[in-house]
């Protein structure tokens, strides 16, 4: 297997930087886009055959160092009995999460029983690459999946989640608490999949501020933490707009830390300290630059990151409208230039 992710998670020498792409199994891809015009986002999610094949869809074509399972990150919360619809306006939740007794009506599934889906398509994700490169599983932060189950759906002011925080922390607490569970049983039924990482997407932490990403974020993105680690894979944690969190990110015991493009990695290096690995963080519209200043972003970043716990990739997910020639081309690059990296 190419373990080169799993080396540079842990720290350790590297032949060339490691390289992967959040969404890289997306619309940008014609082929994905073929198996989209057949069938919805959501059954997608829940047909394992096609789930596999998307998800090495990017790892023949652009041949990154691993695969991500294709999935959402809500797919566990409507496991826990929220009715979820997923179009191209979004994600919305029609009957959001606002009282006691709404919580009180959520369980705490079981996720062989009602998310087995995911686990058969990283079985069959597995079995189509040969295990030539890892397969990464991943599941939301619980302050986002709150945020999105309070709100009823994105939100630009996230008001309800932080006035539930604010008038009835309680209540926050208590769903929280049960988001956790849940995702700590839905990402070990992964790891029993064979998922060789995990990586954590806090999509909303850059929300909070400081004093309630302590409260509200770090003791629930901690007990995933441990509880994962403690299986022997590593855990990548990842958010956007967090940069001025890095601090409390580290002390949620993530082996890797993934940084948005929002600021410069050796900075992040240096505030994480040297005992955590780095991944990240050019900025998704840099795809779009000429090949030579791609070129010069991609050489930039890895100066900046060194040769030892350092996964490259963008700083968000992958956008529609990119080049595939374009993904290829970052790819190319991160494996050509990151054996020069110093």
């Amino acid at each position: 297997m190419n373990d080169r992710l799993l080396r540079a998670a842990r720290g350790e020498l590297v032949d060339t930087t490691p390289v992967w792409i959040m969404r890289q199994a997306g619309r940008y891809l014609p082929e994905y886009r073929a198996i989209r015009e057949k069938i919805s986002f959501l059954e997608l999610c829940k047909t394992p055959d096609l789930a596999a094949e998307v998800t090495v869809q990017p790892v023949a074509r652009l041949d990154v160092d691993a695969a991500i399972i294709f999935s959402d990150i809500l797919i566990p919360v409507e496991a826990m009995g929220l009715h979820l619809e997923l179009g191209d306006a979004g994600p919305r939740f029609p009957t959001p999460v606002r009282s006691s007794a709404d919580i009180e009506r959520l369980g705490i599934p079981d996720p062989e029983e009602r998310t087995g889906f995911v686990g058969d398509a990283i079985r069959k994700a597995r079995r189509a690459l040969s295990d030539r490169v890892p397969v990464i599983g991943f599941a939301g932060a619980p302050f986002t999946l709150a945020a999105y189950m309070v709100e009823g759906g994105s939100s630009k002011s996230f008001t309800q989640i932080k006035r539930l925080m604010f008038e009835r922390p309680e209540l926050a607490h208590a769903l929280l608490d049960k988001l956790t569970e849940t995702v700590i049983l839905y990402l070990k039924m992964q790891v029993a999949a064979g998922v060789r990482a995990v990586q954590v997407f806090d999509s909303w932490g850059g929300e909070l501020s400081p004093i309630d990403f302590e409260a509200f974020s770090l003791p629930y993105l901690a007990r995933i933490v441990s509880t994962l680690k403690a299986t022997g894979v590593p855990v990548i944690l990842f958010g956007t707009s967090m940069s001025t969190l890095l601090p409390q990110m580290k002390r949620t015991g993530a082996d890797v830390i993934g940084l948005d493009w929002r600021i410069h990695i050796d900075e992040g290096r240096r505030i994480l300290g040297p005992n955590v690995a780095v991944q990240g963080n050019l900025d998704p519209m840099a795809l779009f630059l000429p090949e030579k200043e791609l070129q010069a972003r991609v050489e930039d970043i890895l100066h900046r990151a060194g040769p030892t716990g350092h996964i490259f990739n963008l700083g968000h997910g992958i956008l529609p409208s990119t080049p595939p020639e374009a993904a290829r081309a970052l790819v190319d690059a991160v494996h050509r230039l990151g054996t020069r990296a110093e």
